[in-house]
Formats: structure tokens, C-alpha cells, sequence
């Protein structure tokens, strides 16, 4: 949605907004505190973890352990039961599943499974980002909630043309919300980088740029097969190029269709009345 004013944002009584932006530039810490007055939080990370890829994380965990004897007899007699716990703040479950490719000594996966889950999460954020109209409903009817917070993941601008007027995503979530980008700068950019080092996010890559981004990495460190590569320096290092990679997208999509603020001003917002004002100022600038 675009506003003639920040005045007519400040109006709007039924407001929905879909933040996006790098992983770990606040989108989260937002929407937790949004919630608190009153909006209702929807998480894209969340539903593909559920509703989406729930199924998938879970028979991975039981094909883990099928291969503990214990395990595997109580699992076989119906005698417990395995399931992902994921929540708004800890997206633990579809990372581990998401995996990382590389040496399996080192805790990696085979590079062809993890392409095939790769393309599982494409699948399930394009669906759970199409899910938006029905959230705002549900969040209306159900629970009387009159204001809505989509929190996209990082790998929104990598699952849609921001110069394509009607790309379905894009058409759908400008449709039903203002589109509000959240940039980083690049002391932020090393912030994340050594944030995502010590507790890795599910990382999504386009298939293209994924089996480039794999073949300069073996080629830079000299290695001839995918068993050699170290995952987590793989994954590090693949973090770092799709930070680069996304920004010019960010800013597409910002200024086709919606809004920017910055990294720095969301940490300062402690309240409702501070978003509302954030927001208000970046239409009126635009304007």
C-alpha cells in the first residue's frame, strides 16, 4: 500500500505492515514488541517451519533417530514420539534440517540433498508469504486483532522480481500492507556476519547463485570434491555474498514498492507510538 501522508498512515485504523530486510536487522525484536500492543505477529520463518516444512523437519529427525537401537525400538512401537518445537525466536529446527553441505564428518550434508531442501523452503516461504490476506482475516475475526506485523525472512527479495509490477508476491503483500524495509549499514552488515557465525539462521539461496557461489568457494580454497568442503566455513562465507547480493533487491522492492527505514532508528522503538511515528516520517519523506 502506498499514502498520500504519513498522516494517512497515522489514520489508518486497520494497519498491516510487512517488514523486511537482512536477517537480524530487527524484524523479530519489532514484531515481539508490536505484539505487546496489541498487533498480531506473523512470522514467515515460523509458518514455513510449521505448516510448511513441519513434516519434512520431523521425518528428518526420526531418520536420525532410526539409527540409535533404543530410539528406533521405541519408535517402532509407538512409544514415544518426536516432534520440532520451533518458535518466533528460535528457528532452530528448520536450520538444522536446512543443513549445511560439505564434508559429513563435519556435520554437512550431500550438496544434491541440500539443493532439493533449498528448494523445499522456496516453495513453502512463496506459500506462506501468499498466506498473508488469510492471516490478516484470521487475526481479525478470530482473535479481534485490528493491526498486523508480517515479519518476512531475509530471503523474501530472493523469491520475487521487485521490477515486475505483478509479481504475485509482491502484488499480494503490496495489496494487503505497506512494504517497509529495514537497512542495514555495512558496520551492521559485520554485526551479522559474526551473529550468524555463532548461531546460524536458515539461509536460503537462489539455485543459480548457489552452484556459483559453491563452485568459487571450492575453487578459492583449492578443493577438488564437495566431501572436502568445511560446512561451516562454506556457510559463513555464503552469508557474507547473499548479504551483498540482497541489497540492491532490498532497495527495489523498497522503491517500487514501499518504504525504508533504517536499522538503527528500529532499535531506538520501544513502543507502538514509535513505529507509528517511524513509519509516518518515511511516506512523508518519500512524498
Amino acid at each position: 500500500m502506498r499514502f498520500e501522508s504519513g498522516e494517512a498512515f497515522r489514520d489508518w485504523p486497520a494497519k498491516a505492515v510487512t517488514v523486511f530486510g537482512m536477517s537480524g536487522v530487527g524484524k523479530t525484536s519489532l514484531g515481539n514488541m508490536l505484539r505487546r500492543h496489541d498487533w498480531f505477529h506473523y512470522s514467515v520463518d515460523y509458518r514455513i517451519g510449521t505448516r510448511y516444512m513441519g513434516e519434512y523437519i520431523v521425518d528428518e529427525f526420526k531418520r536420525e533417530a532410526m539409527k540409535v537401537p533404543l530410539l528406533r525400538q521405541l519408535l517402532m512401537t509407538d512409544s514415544i514420539y518426536i516432534s520440532s518445537n520451533i518458535t518466533f525466536d528460535n528457528l532452530a529446527p528448520l536450520s538444522t534440517y536446512l543443513g549445511k553441505p560439505g564434508n559429513p564428518d563435519r556435520g554437512g550434508i550431500s550438496f544434491a540433498e541440500y539443493r532439493r531442501r533449498q528448494a523445499q523452503h522456496k516453495a513453502a516461504e512463496i506459500a506462506a508469504l501468499l498466506d498473508v490476506p488469510e492471516f490478516i482475516e484470521k487475526a481479525r475475526t478470530i482473535y479481534g486483532y485490528a493491526r498486523f506485523l508480517c515479519d518476512s525472512g531475509g530471503s523474501l527479495c530472493e523469491v520475487v522480481d521487485p521490477d515486475d509490477p505483478n509479481d504475485p508476491v509482491l502484488k499480494c503483500l503490496s495489496e494487503h500492507t505497506l512494504l517497509l524495509y529495514i537497512r542495514g549499514t555495512e558496520q551492521h552488515k559485520r554485526m551479522l556476519v559474526d551473529r550468524f557465525r555463532a548461531a546460524p539462521k536458515p539461509m536460503y539461496y537462489p539455485e543459480a547463485f548457489l552452484e556459483e557461489s559453491w563452485a568459487d568457494y571450492k575453487r578459492m580454497h583449492g578443493l577438488a570434491r564437495d566431501e572436502e568442503v568445511d560446512p561451516d566455513g562454506f556457510a559463513v562465507w555464503g552469508f557474507e555474498q547473499l548479504l551483498d547480493r540482497r541489497i540492491p533487491y532490498y532497495e527495489a522492492i523498497a522503491r517500487n514498492f514501499g518504504y525504508t527505514i533504517e536499522a538503527d532508528e528500529v532499535a531506538g522503538i520501544v513502543s507502538e507510538a514509535g513505529f507509528v511515528s517511524l513509519v509516518s516520517r518515511a511516506i512523508d519523506q518519500r512524498a
